[in-house]
Order: C-alpha cells, then structure tokens, then sequence
C-alpha cells in the first residue's frame, strides 16, 4: 500500500525588508515574481546585480532554505558580492547557499560522487602548463612530422580542444569554423585529442574544461542522483546568461527540468562573445526549452543621458533577432553624441589626445574618459600619439602597441638584418625555431662569432628546414636594404617565415595579423630600416616608462579598451574610434547576418558605456601595408540612427607659421 505524505512549510517571519520602497517597478516585478520559469532582460545600467541580490532576499525571507538556492555568476567575486549584499540586508545565515562560477558548483559536485566517475576523491585539477604539458607529450609521441612547421603546438591544441568541449561540438567541426587553416591535418588533431584523454586518465586528474563536462555526463548518466539535485536545488539563479556556453545552458537545463524554477538574467543585446563559445541561442530560446516563462524587462537606466539612450535605441532596433527594449533614462539632459569625420587616423589620435586634455580642464579626471576600439591594433597611432604628448593611458585590451611579443619578434629579423652583431636579435629568432631553446640558441650564436658559416652550425634536426629558411631570407634582406622601404623588409619577412609561426604558435592569429600589417604600414612611413627601428626603440622605451608612471598615478590614467574588455565598465566620456567598415563591424564578421547583428551588439555595448558625454570617431582615410591609402567608407552603423541625435563635429587644422 502506497501513501501520499505532505511536509508543512516551517513558518517565517514576516519580511522584514520594504522591496517596493528600495527597487524601482520592474526590478521589483522580477524580484517577487512567483516560482516557475523567469527570463529577466536587465537592459545596460540598469542594476542587475542588486535585482539578484534581492531576489535572493526575499526568496530566503519567504521561506526557501539557503541550501536549496543555487545561484550561477561567471565569477566568485560576483557571486560574494552578492552574497555579502544579502547578508547585509537579511538576519539570516546564507552560509548554505551554492553560489559561485559554473565550474565551481561543477567541482563540487564531482568531488562529492568522484567515485560514479571512475576517479579518486583526492583527484588533482590540471592547471593550463599542466594540459600543455601533457599534450606536448602526446604531440612528440604521435605520427606528426616534427619538421612541420605548419602543424600547431600545444597551446592551440590546448585551445582548439576547449573550444570543443565547451560548445559540445566536435574537434573536426571547430577546425571547420575557427581554424578552418588546420583542417588539413585534422586526422592528426582527432588522434592527439584521444591520446591526451587517455593520458589525462591515466593521471588521474581533470583538467577546467572537465569540471563542466563530467558534471553534466554523471547526470545525464545517474538518473536518481540528477534528481537529487533537481529537488536539492529548489531555486536555480544564473547571472550572465547571455554569455554561457552550450554545455552550461545545458547544465542548468538538467538541474532545472523538472520543477523549472529558474531565474536567468541577462541582456539579449549584450551578447558579444560567440568567438570564445558563448551561445546566442540560450537565451533566445529559454522560452522554448522552459514551456510558461515569464519575460520581464528591466529598462530603466540609471547609466546614461536620455541623448546617449535615444542613440542606443535606435541602433539596436535595427537587429531582427532580439527582445525588443527601449532603455529610459533617470538621468537629467545632456549634451547630444558627438560625430566626427576626420583625415585619416593620426589626426583621430590628435583629436581625442586634445579633447581628453580639455575634458580634464573642465574638471574630469582621465580616469573617467576611456577610448574604445573594436581591435586593439586600432589604437596603434592613438598610444603614439598619447605617449608623445606624454599623457598617461592605461590599456585594458592587452600589452601597449609595441611591447606586444609578435610586433618584437617581426622587428627582430631587422635588427639582426642590420646589425650582425645582435645577439639579443639573434637568440630571439633562434628560440622560435622547433626544438630549440635558451642553450642551443647560445651554443649556435657561439658558433657564428667563431666563423662558422651559417649552413655548418650544430642545431637540431627538426630546427634544419626552417633555419635554412630563416638563412636564405636573411640574405634576401640583405640585399634589399639600401633599395626597399621598411615596410617591403617586414613583408618579406612575414610572408618567408614568420606567417606560419604565428599561424601554428597563436590562438588570436587574425588579430596579431592586423597588428603586423599597421606596423608595416607605420615602417612605410621611413625611408631607411635604422631609422624606423630607432623610433620603434624609442617608443618602446617610452611606452615602458609610461607603464610605469602609470602603476604610481592609476586614477590619473586615461582608460584605452577594447569594447569586449570594457563590458559591465562605464566612464562619465567614452570615444569610440576606428568607426569604419571593414574595421568596426569586422569584415569578417559581416559576411553573414548573424555576424553583422553581433557586431552590432558590440557597437552598443560601446555607446551605453558613456554617462554624459559620447564621441564616435569616422577616420576618412587609412593607410593600408598592401594597398597604400584607401578610402573609408564610415561604419553602416553609422547609418542606423538618424544625424539630428548627434552633434556633427566639423574638425579644421590649425595653420603652422609658414602658412599663414
């Protein structure tokens, strides 16, 4: 005889905390909805962290037990700060709550069934030098020809097999659309793949990627331990959701299928990061996958000026594929977006150097003015610039221009071109080369003092095919020094031997490629080698001691980021530069639809990182390193809204002394 038995709710106390009084109307709708499927569309600046805060809250104040909350952030700092908030405003002990990063909660849960999985409680995580490692050894042990210059070392391996796991796609299908120049050699790839999982076992360890995807096999494999965290975790809250992956979406889809109580927050139109596998689709199809969801809009922004606002709206209007939302400004009036056309992009450069000085005049600090970019070797002439006017920047994207190790390494070839006597140049190219490192690289410069001519010197077997090479282009630049530009020797070299190295060494291949063509664009503005390269070393020295003064004087610095960096930020005048087709939105990512709206996401990301003041930034005319000048057509995005929201800045030269 079976029976039915019903536990009470253990009563609670009244809510102590006035949830109309300290969140406006929609954050206080998603706050107190009732259980069941929730997609919260928190539009820019419009306080999503303090919605999940409170929706922790006055979930523990109506009487769900902190242990069976469960809430998903993209870091631990999020997910503390959240939990601190809580703890603020609430009597209660949250201590039992799960909050933390995805790979967190799946940590916790392998660990505690390590055994399901075949693996010992005390198992090891592999850090990222532990998987190269392993995977270098795999590589040395396979049918890979290690005179193949061509085939990728261990740390693109290591990437191209994350991307995998995390988008739950195959090895073969992410060389098709990210590495679509390793497809050739995709046998070998697969085999290395099968040899590394093989190894990883043996270790007895699990590498970050692991901590996701066992999560979710032992689930989907343990039916009765799925539902007992299906029933653990009452209440599932996921910060970010734009952003996750497929194999996380797919997590919180299990934890969730059977009561559908869960609460994903996020911003459509925020979504930027499907090259690093965040998936688009999670949240255009939560309602599909969760029959009843309830989609609430939180568009009051307490970020930026109706003006900036109005310029966002349009714009984002213009994808097909979104929750349509119209953000509504708390903020007063203000000045109108600033459009500029300019020359070409030193006269940019000039423009937001000489408009971030008179923004500080007028009381700003440079802390609170931050230029923004699409790829980070837009800002080349900007950080010349701002270095030369001895302004201090601080960049977000990655390493200063010339400090960059691909933009040091080309140049090297050049050096030692010039100087034979580089030994520092020499050691540089020599280390590139397979197989050999910091001693053989000595023992062979040794050799070349000594008199030994370059085809005799001793260096390792797999090492010969390139260093003939390197020998032969080497000697090419020899004889073009007193008759090609700068810029030709570097194109030379790029197109001999670099190319490759970069290809098989760089997860961010295409990205270094745009830095290496605007440096041979810059060198086309020499005529000889040495004086390219004294002014390459002198604003390399200044960037670093630019750095430098930096570390001491942070609040003083202007703020230089790419925009994908700059997500969640904000500053009181944002410049968007570099607004060209072609270069924002990318080329590449235009040649299909779903790019092209991405991108366009990416561009409003931009526009509502500004408070008061926006600039967007048109050069007219670029040099190219192959084609010489070209026109620039200004971004399509330009287009969307239309010229009576902006200020259409004229910008006039003013004339030298000769001149007048």
């Amino acid at each position: 005889m079976s029976f039915n038995y019903t536990l009470k709710v253990t009563p609670h106390e009244a809510p102590r905390i006035d949830y109309q009084t300290l969140l406006n109307e929609e954050q206080y709708a998603a706050v107190s909805a009732r259980p069941g499927p929730l997609l919260i569309i928190a539009g820019a600046g419009s306080g999503k962290t303090r919605t999940l805060t409170y929706r922790v809250a006055f979930l523990v104040e109506h009487g769900v037990a902190p242990e069976n909350i469960l809430l998903l952030t993209f870091t631990n700092k999020a997910a503390k700060e959240m939990l601190r908030r809580v703890e603020e405003v609430l009597p209660h002990d949250i201590s039992r709550l799960w909050g933390g990063t995805f790979h967190h909660v799946g940590h916790r849960i392998i660990r505690r069934h390590a055994d399901l999985l075949g693996l010992d409680h005390n198992f090891n995580i592999l850090d990222r030098d532990d998987v190269k490692e392993l995977i270098s050894a795999c590589l040395a042990e396979s049918t890979v020809d290690p005179k193949d210059k061509k085939f990728p070392k261990a740390e693109i391996l290591q990437d191209i097999y994350s991307l995998a796991a995390n988008t739950e796609l195959s090895v073969s299908e992410v060389l098709e659309s990210h590495y679509p120049y390793f497809t050739e050699y995709a046998i070998q790839i697969n085999a290395i793949a099968s040899a590394y999982a093989a190894r990883k076992r043996l270790t007895g360890g699990v590498d970050y990627d692991d901590l996701l995807a066992l999560t979710v096999k032992l689930l989907k494999d343990t039916p009765e331990l799925l539902a007992s965290y299906q029933r653990k975790f009452q209440h599932i809250l996921v910060d970010e959701y734009q952003d996750t992956n497929k194999i996380q979406a797919d997590l919180i889809d299990l934890l969730a299928a059977e009561h559908h109580q869960v609460m994903v927050v996020g911003d459509d139109a925020q979504s930027i990061y499907s090259w690093r596998g965040a998936n688009f689709e999670n949240i255009m199809t939560f309602p599909d996958r969760h029959p009843g969801t309830r989609v609430i809009r939180i568009e009051t922004n307490y970020r930026s000026t109706p003006e900036i606002l109005n310029l966002a709206n349009i714009t984002i209007s213009q994808n097909t594929r979104q929750f349509p939302k119209e953000l509504r400004a708390v903020k007063h009036s203000g000045v109108k977006p600033a459009l500029i056309s300019l020359d070409d992009s030193h006269q940019q450069a000039q423009f937001v150097a000489q408009r971030a000085l008179e923004l500080k005049e007028e009381g700003m600090e440079l802390s609170d003015i931050a230029v923004l970019y699409r790829s980070h070797f837009h800002s080349m002439e900007l950080q010349m610039e701002l270095t030369k006017r001895n302004i201090p920047f601080q960049i977000t994207s990655g390493l200063r221009f010339f400090e960059q190790a691909h933009i040091k390494d080309l140049s090297a070839y050049l050096r030692f071109a010039l100087n034979a006597s580089d030994e520092v140049s020499f050691k540089r190219i020599a280390t590139m080369l397979p197989g050999v490192g910091a001693k053989t690289a000595r023992k062979a410069w040794e050799s070349i003092l000594s008199g030994t001519s370059w085809n005799n010197v001793k260096i390792p077997a797999k090492a010969e095919p390139l260093w003939r090479q390197w020998g032969e282009t080497h000697r090419q630049l020899l004889e073009k020094l007193n008759t090609d530009t700068p810029g030709h020797q570097l194109q030379l070299i790029l197109d001999a031997v670099y190319e490759d190295f970069l290809k098989s060494r760089f997860t961010n291949y295409n990205n270094r490629m745009e830095d290496l063509h605007q440096l041979i664009q810059f060198a086309d503005g020499f005529k000889e080698p040495t004086e390219f390269l004294a002014q390459l070393s002198l604003m390399t020295n200044m960037e670093t001691e630019q750095s430098m003064r930096d570390q001491y004087a942070e609040h003083e610095a202007l703020k230089l980021s790419s925009i994908h960096q700059a997500k969640g930020l904000e500053w009181k005048a944002v410049f968007v530069i570099m607004l060209c087709d072609g270069l924002f939105p990318s080329g590449r990512a235009t040649e299909n639809a779903d790019g092209e709206e991405e991108e366009r996401r990416l561009f409003y990301v931009a526009v509502t990182r500004a408070q008061q003041e926006l600039y967007l930034l048109h050069p007219q005319i670029r040099s190219n390193a192959n084609y010489g000048e070209t026109w620039q057509k200004p971004s399509r995005f330009l287009s969307d809204f239309p010229r009576d929201l902006c200020n259409v800045w004229t910008i006039k030269t003013e004339k030298k002394w000769g001149e007048y």
